[in-house]
């Protein structure tokens, strides 16, 4: 019980019980502030956003040997964006076409946090993007006259690497 007074006169009133749904309803403020997701939430979006990360790295990888081309986006030969564009819309993910549009989408990784399916992005600009696939090694669409390939990350694109973004 409350007592309060209203102009001078005592008033009692009863205090109700929070509900079930004012619970619920509190809680569901307080993630959302604090932006937490529940473990089941979290472990779901991982799995899926993994799942879908690895697929686009299968993807990349069904196109070793085909032609770079400038502006290519598929089927038959890729620039390097069009690469990564074209195996992210396979797995289920849509992403943006140009090498610097790609760079401002997602969320930026460290170096020592990549997962398969980053983007890892070279030069100034960035001008170049390839495909992280793990163990120190990503795929792209190099260069006029080059097919799709693998490479290690170590050496020449270690010297040249500026960033990574996580689509998913």
């Amino acid at each position: 019980m409350v007592t309060f007074t209203v102009s001078g006169n005592p008033v009692v009133k009863r205090q109700r019980p929070m509900t079930r749904a004012a619970l619920t309803l509190s809680a569901f403020a307080v993630v959302a502030t604090l932006g937490l997701v529940p473990p089941a939430v979290a472990d779901e979006h991982a799995t899926e956003s993994s799942s879908i990360a690895a697929s686009a790295v299968e993807y990349a990888k069904s196109q070793i040997g085909k032609p770079y081309r400038y502006g290519g986006s598929g089927p038959d030969a890729f620039d390097c964006s069009g690469l990564v564009q074209w195996a992210y819309a396979k797995a289920g993910k849509n992403i943006s076409r140009t090498t610097y549009t790609q760079y401002a989408e997602g969320r930026s990784v460290s170096r020592s946090q990549l997962r398969a399916g980053d983007l890892v992005f070279f030069y100034s600009g960035p001008s170049h993007v390839g495909m992280y696939i793990g163990d120190g090694s990503m795929i792209h669409a190099p260069s006029t006259g080059k097919t799709i390939q693998i490479v290690s990350m170590s050496g020449y694109y270690n010297r040249t690497f500026v960033g990574a973004r996580r689509m998913i």
